[in-house]
């Protein structure tokens, strides 16, 4: 019989032992110096300017106090909010027609869409307005009845057109082109197999566009049109020329009367101009989470979450460097 075999173990290997792990090491951040060079920089402007606002007394800070909560400026700011709130709504439907127009398969349609939208693209504002308030100079009166034939109905352009509805109907027509290309371009970005894949189901083209198209063309549409809002409030300081005293135009009226005050009152019309678009853009931030929500995996946090994520991204590089 064989023995069994026996394995030789050396004395050294007996005493072999692994190595110690390695000691951890604390993680050093990676520095940024033109970072807080540039922080820096950006700080001590922004106190210098903030210094400038507050000590110069060119500004009359106490009469832009006085002014900002005066009636006559209130109500100017209500004439601003009136017309900004018809003009807005005016212009997505007429841009909502001229978009739809401009996709007919009507080439009279698609013609005079086009037409129309490169005409009062490419006209100011402002002469347009001036045009609209002059308009009575042109046309004393207005009829409607048969075409090349007897009128109906006739009525002076002057008793009609208000300073209120010349302003409205001058933003309306300008907005209009802007919000027909923005509505084309929110149903231009809805991907083709869609259209194609309701068409091979036979649904018909109107329910199709209003039940597939549209409601992912909206993901597009409502956030830049509110983006064309905030220029629509400030533009509405245009309508002053048209005799309608807005909040720009109240703020002009008054530093006509108290030329001591001009610079505070036009802070004081800033201040408001500010607010508006300010109050815009928080509803537009919301609409944007609210559309997106469809389109990708977390929506965009709220200002309050993000003040939140930059306290605590605060913190935890504070507790790092302890």
């Amino acid at each position: 019989m064989s023995s069994p075999a026996h394995t030789n173990v050396s004395p050294a290997d007996a005493s072999f032992e692994p190595p110690a792990a390695p000691a951890a090491r604390p993680v050093i951040p990676l520095r940024h110096p033109g970072r807080w060079v540039a922080t820096a920089a950006v700080l001590v402007v922004l106190a210098q300017v903030v210094h400038g606002l507050v000590t110069n007394p060119f500004y009359q800070w106490d009469r832009f106090a006085y002014w900002f909560w005066q009636p006559v400026v209130l109500d100017g700011l209500l004439i601003t909010l009136h017309v900004t709130a018809v003009s807005a709504v005016l212009a997505l439907v007429g841009g909502t027609a001229l978009a739809l127009a401009r996709s007919s398969r009507n080439p009279v349609l698609r013609a005079v869409s086009w037409a129309y939208t490169w005409l009062f693209r490419s006209t100011p504002l402002i002469v347009l307005l001036l045009f609209l308030y002059n308009f009575s100079a042109l046309y004393q009166t207005l009829s409607l009845g048969v075409p090349f034939g007897p009128a109906f109905v006739t009525f002076g352009v002057t008793a009609l057109a208000s300073e209120t509805v010349i302003g409205i109907l001058g933003l309306t027509l300008h907005e209009s082109a802007y919000a027909a290309e923005i509505v084309r371009a929110g149903i231009l970005s809805v991907d083709q197999g869609q259209h194609e894949a309701a068409a091979a189901l036979g649904i018909p083209r109107h329910r199709r566009f209003r039940r597939i198209v549209l409601p992912q063309a909206l993901r597009s549409i409502v956030p830049n049109y509110v983006n064309l809002l905030i220029g629509l409030v400030k533009s509405t300081s245009l309508v002053f020329y048209v005799s309608l005293l807005d909040l720009f135009g109240t703020v002009q009226s008054l530093g006509s009367t108290y030329p001591g005050d001009i610079v505070p009152l036009l802070l004081v019309a800033t201040a408001w101009y500010v607010i508006l678009t300010s109050a815009v853009s928080v509803v537009q931030h919301y609409v944007e989470r609210r559309f997106a929500r469809g389109a990708v995996r977390t929506p965009p946090p709220t200002p309050l979450q993000r003040l939140r994520g930059g306290f605590a991204d605060l913190r935890a590089r504070v507790a790092v460097r302890r």
